[in-house]
């Protein structure tokens, strides 16, 4: 019987306080464009605002190249960030109360790749006690953690421990890296992909594995996917990302069920049925994403977009709340926009400019 560790941080803020608050987060890219060698930059992340409550599982989801990845890797200190800021409980990560050392020990992270992601001369064991080690955890200590860790994510550690990665299969390979992440009793994971390489028995059991080590470790989840099927039956709110911005955000059922913006509804068309009656006939979207060199100017999504007017091609939708806890970055949505679709402003309703 594992015995569900206790917590080594204090949770400063209370249940109230998100654990993880991102505003204006930006990335840019330096490139050279054209035969010239014009100096650009590719506008990978590009003012992302999102908060993830405590507990909670935050899905993001978008096309290949919107910046999931690079957001999640800006948040774990990975990649610099040029501009924005992160609270992690309520202290800005970084500063001195909560240097980057710490909070990379409350906060870990699995990559989509199993294999790329465990260094191949190091056994299964040891690559699970070495975070612990570098964090002050006695070698003995570290190890016992590890062969616990491993038994809890179903690989029992007298046959598993002194393996090396590339004997184990690529969902063995994944629960060695969640074992992994969870070796220093973090409170947030960061889930980039981590199910996307597997086959679909294997990820419904590491899925449901994800979910049971939730519970029992008190986590909290920022969960990156194509997949809006695991999207669906992981997560308690997503968050929309296209060409490097957040364009909506809200609970998993209702952006799922009743999504807002014209880019989360081409996503949901595009799933796969398997009702004969269902299929797709007309293509929901048409076109390439815009170079995220030279964005379009307005809503980044008005090229592509079938409610496309003047002012979209004009004016930056702003996130607007749009219902209890749902935000939509659509001027169609926005009351008195001057969106023709846009609902009508009430009586001291500030608009947003």
């Amino acid at each position: 019987m594992i015995e569900k560790p206790v917590p080594r941080f204090e949770d400063r803020g209370g249940p109230g306080q998100p654990l993880l608050t991102v505003s204006g987060l930006v990335k840019h890219f330096p490139v050279k464009k054209g035969l010239g060698g014009k100096k650009a930059v590719v506008r990978a992340v590009d003012g992302v605002d999102l908060d993830i409550r405590k507990g909670e599982t935050l899905g993001v989801v978008g096309e290949s190249g919107c910046g999931k990845s690079s957001t999640a890797r800006l948040i774990m200190g990975l990649t610099q960030h040029d501009k924005g800021e992160m609270l992690f409980d309520g202290e800005r990560i970084g500063s001195r109360a909560l240097p980057l050392r710490e909070f990379r020990a409350q906060a870990q992270m699995v990559f989509q790749d199993s294999y790329s992601s465990l260094n191949p001369r190091m056994s299964i064991e040891g690559s699970i006690a070495f975070g612990p080690r570098v964090h002050g955890v006695p070698k003995r200590e570290a190890i016992e953690r590890a062969r616990s860790l491993l038994a809890r994510v179903g690989l029992e550690p007298a046959r598993f421990a002194a393996r090396y990665p590339h004997e184990l299969s690529g969902g063995q390979r994944q629960r060695v890296n969640i074992a992994r992440a969870l070796a220093l009793e973090p409170r947030l994971v960061v889930l980039d992909e981590a199910v996307s390489a597997l086959d679909k028995s294997v990820e419904a059991q590491v899925l449901n594995l994800l979910m049971d080590l939730k519970q029992e470790f008190n986590l909290t989840y920022l969960f990156i996917s194509h997949d809006l099927n695991v999207v669906r039956f992981i997560c308690d709110r997503v968050a929309v990302m296209y060409l490097g911005q957040v364009v909506e955000i809200g609970p998993a059922d209702t952006v799922l069920a009743s999504p807002a913006h014209p880019y989360t509804k081409a996503l949901l068309s595009s799933m796969p049925s398997m009702d004969p009656d269902n299929r797709t006939t007309v293509a929901p979207l048409a076109g390439d994403p815009p170079n995220p060199i030279d964005p379009p100017p307005g809503c980044r999504f008005n090229p592509r977009c079938g409610l496309v007017e003047d002012v979209c091609r004009e004016t930056v939708p702003p996130l607007y709340g749009f219902a209890e806890g749902h935000r939509v970055a659509c001027l169609a949505r926005q009351p008195g926009s001057g969106h023709s679709a846009a609902p009508a402003a009430s009586a001291g309703q500030a608009v947003a400019a």
